[in-house]
């Protein structure tokens, strides 16, 4: 009775959770539930059409996965939420410009990669419901690398690596086609990668590096 008077009292921002894998959900909801009153999660659904049809909706502001499977486009997503009076956090485990850029420009106040902590989200939820931009570190040096161009300072033969290894080779076709080996052209690729991280761009899988070099001019588009 005493700790439901005493969070009667405060203002509680009410936030629904959307994200197709049921672990990142529940992982969620139970850190933010056991450590913060003053967030209330209401919904937390695995689907955008379970969201809609929620009886707690609209709310506050809507934790957003980047990725559902629906086919829906992140745009229509969030200029529906805002209509409803939402703000939205998105959410991915894609960290790259364009992914951040597109969900800033349709709308959302705040992108979280999945790789930031719990708390991370927190302080994205607490910023947007209160009207303001939150973008975590991760998301910002992504931002500021695009915007500056920088360069990343890969080796030849690293930069020989990422490129076949972008344009569609297997990692033994690509060894085959530089005189070396496979070890060699997973660890040229991983350096690349690493030195692109530390630009703020996140190039962590086949498609993010295929996006990068269409964005540099070393690949063309399909």
């Amino acid at each position: 009775m005493i700790e439901r008077t005493l969070r009667s009292r405060q203002a509680f921002t009410r936030v629904a959770i959307v994200d197709d894998h049921r672990m990142v959900l529940d992982g969620v909801v139970a850190h933010v539930i056991s450590r913060r009153v003053d967030i209330d999660i209401v919904i937390h659904e695995t689907s955008w059409l379970g969201l809609l049809a929620h009886s707690g909706f609209p709310v506050d502001v809507v934790v957003l996965d980047l990725n559902l499977s629906d086919g829906i486009p992140i745009g229509t997503k969030i200029r529906a939420l805002t209509a409803a009076g939402a703000a939205t956090v998105v959410i991915s485990r894609h960290a790259d410009a364009v992914s951040i850029s597109s969900s800033l420009t349709a709308g959302a106040l705040a992108f979280v990669p999945k790789t930031d902590s719990a708390d991370e989200l927190i302080s994205a939820v607490r910023a947007v419901a209160a009207g303001r931009r939150y973008l975590s570190p991760i998301t910002a040096a992504t931002l500021e690398g695009q915007r500056l161009g920088r360069d990343p300072g890969l080796g030849h033969q690293e930069q020989r690596a990422i490129v076949l290894y972008a344009a569609g080779r297997s990692i033994k076709e690509v060894a085959e086609h530089m005189g070396t080996t496979d070890e060699t052209v997973k660890s040229y690729i991983k350096r690349a990668r690493r030195k692109y991280l530390h630009i703020g761009v996140d190039v962590g899988t086949k498609i993010l590096l295929r996006r990068r070099g269409i964005h540099e001019g070393w690949l063309t588009p399909e």
